[in-house]
């Protein structure tokens, strides 16, 4: 596999990662919008939902890092 077409596929699969991470936080916050979900559970989701914005922040940062090194590299 060529270094290029490695590199395209690492792009993929972190892209469909955040996409992932994204509607899994869709999910999480239509649950605790809905009404019927308890206070505990609230929680617990809410915390969950934290560390998926962080992932997503980290994954985002790392994009951006690697779109930094492809311009200058260009």
């Amino acid at each position: 596999m060529m270094a290029g077409a490695r590199y395209a596929w690492s792009v993929w699969s972190m892209t469909e990662t955040y996409e992932q991470k994204i509607e899994q936080l869709k999910q999480i916050i239509g649950k605790i919008e809905d009404g019927n979900t308890s206070l505990e559970e609230s929680m617990r989701l809410y915390e969950q939902g934290a560390a998926l914005v962080r992932q997503c922040e980290t994954l985002l940062a790392e994009a951006e890092v690697k779109i930094s090194t492809l311009s200058r590299d260009a």
